[in-house]
């Protein structure tokens, strides 16, 4: 008998049924707790965690970049650019197992998801 755990399936739901702009803030706030999480582990020494969770950030920046409309302006090239700083300085963090690294970068990535929850904040209030 194959019992299923109620919270994977709701969270398959919540991810299936999601907005575009829903699904970028679960991104984004998977990233800053992936990176959080890969921090703790450098400094307890759990490399083989580490190193899952920074490529899991490095994946979900990639994402971001593979699916970004960059036809929208220039702000978009820059945004473009900011994931793909963020996305090697993970990956140098990740080959040096760097908690210095990472601390320079979570901030960037705090500040990236902060500024798409305010863009969906203001267009939830504009309609």
């Amino acid at each position: 008998m194959n019992a299923t755990n109620p919270y994977n399936t709701y969270k398959q739901n919540s991810v299936n049924t999601a907005s575009k702009s829903q699904l970028l803030l679960m991104l984004l706030d998977g990233a800053v707790k992936y990176t959080k999480i890969a921090r703790m582990a450098i400094l307890e020494k759990d490399i083989a965690r580490a190193h899952k969770e920074l490529v899991r950030v490095q994946d979900i920046f990639l994402e971001l970049m593979i699916t970004m409309d960059k036809s929208a302006g220039s702000y978009m090239e820059d945004m473009y650019n900011l994931y793909d700083f963020i996305k090697s300085e993970l990956s140098r963090a990740n080959i040096r197992k760097d908690v210095q690294i990472i601390d320079n970068v979570l901030p960037l990535i705090e500040e990236v998801r902060d500024l798409w929850h305010e863009v969906d904040r203001k267009i939830k209030t504009s309609k």
